[in-house]
Parts: C-alpha cells; sequence; structure tokens
C-alpha cells in the first residue's frame, strides 16, 4: 500500500494525529461514532432531530476538549462520557415531554408479513412490555442496562462513562437485571 497510515487505525491513533494537527482525521472519528451516539441518545429522548443536533454539540465539544484526552485510555468511553451528560442533561430539560427510551424497532429485525397479524401482535406486546420494564428502572439500573446490552460496553467503559468504581457498574447491573424479572412477568398480565 502506498498509504504511510495503516488501513485500519484505532480510535486512539486517530486522536493523537488529531492533537497533533492532522484536524481533518477528527471527521473519521466522527464516521466512526455518529451513528452509535445517535443509538445512544434515543435511549434517552424521542425526537431524532433533538438527537441529532446533540450529537453534532458532543462532537463539538470533543473536539474543543480533544487535548485532554488521554491516549492510553480508550477513546470511547471519553466520548461516550460526553453525550451521556449531554443527554441526562436534555432529559432532564425535557421532564415534562413524553419520553421513549427503548426503540424497539431498532433492536428487532423480523419481516412484515401480509398475513403477520399474530406476529405483529406478539412484536407489539414484547415491545410495551419491554419499554414499562425499562421505563420503570431508577435512572442509575436504566444507564447501565443500556451501556451493557444495547451499546456493548464492558464493566470497565462503564465505569469510566459514569464516573463511578466498577464494583458498582457489576452491583446496579445485577440489581437492575433482578428488578427487570420481577417487573416483566407482573406486567405481562396487563397485555
Amino acid at each position: 500500500m502506498s498509504d504511510s497510515h495503516p488501513p485500519y487505525p484505532t480510535d486512539e491513533e486517530l486522536v493523537t494525529r488529531v492533537q497533533h494537527g492532522d484536524q481533518e482525521i477528527f471527521g473519521e472519528l466522527m464516521d466512526r461514532y455518529t451513528e452509535k451516539l445517535s443509538r445512544y441518545g434515543r435511549q434517552f429522548l424521542a425526537r431524532p432531530e433533538h438527537i441529532e443536533d446533540l450529537v453534532q454539540d458532543v462532537f463539538i465539544k470533543a473536539y474543543q476538549n480533544i487535548q485532554s484526552v488521554d491516549t492510553s485510555r480508550k477513546f470511547s468511553s471519553w466520548i461516550y462520557r460526553i453525550a451521556h451528560n449531554a443527554f441526562v442533561n436534555a432529559l432532564r430539560a425535557q421532564q415534562t415531554a413524553p419520553i421513549s427510551y427503548f426503540d424497539f424497532d431498532t433492536f428487532t429485525a423480523h419481516p412484515v408479513y401480509e398475513d403477520g397479524h399474530a406476529e405483529r401482535k406478539e412484536a407489539e406486546e414484547m415491545r410495551v412490555l419491554v419499554e414499562k420494564g425499562i421505563k420503570k428502572l431508577d435512572q442509575k439500573y436504566r444507564e447501565v442496562v443500556m451501556l451493557y446490552y444495547f451499546e456493548n460496553m464492558d464493566y470497565q467503559q462503564i465505569a469510566d462513562i459514569l464516573h463511578v468504581p466498577i464494583g458498582t457498574v457489576g452491583i446496579r447491573l445485577s440489581r437492575a437485571k433482578a428488578l427487570l424479572k420481577k417487573e416483566l412477568p407482573v406486567d405481562t398480565t396487563h397485555i
């Protein structure tokens, strides 16, 4: 290859290049994280245009503070922390507006059948069940569930994002699972 850079540099390698003056490479980081941060934002907020604006704000803050990134640590934890703060602040500002914490359609890829009334009904019942369960969790438990199961982060990354000890992440995740197991069967009688 004639390119002097490896074909797939790590996030941290890209950050180092930005820190050394290659400002245009920040666009590659944006490409890598736009959809991920948008998906994460959908767990907090309902309006896609609001999420898009907040994701852009996250990138602006990240770019403005890129020199403070410790490239010996994961960039993903650092940028998710910025996003987390932005989404939580927006959530607090919209306390009176209806909020969707879980976009069931994002996590299911079922084909639609013309005679699939039963499948659609079952999928809708499951969506309602999961939304009710997640909405009933305290924010601290909902956050770890979203980061662990929906964003596929490990305990250390979650601890870095939430600024809590790694043991706290494990405890919160365990308690969230117990609460969901307790909550979900109760809700099935209401569907």
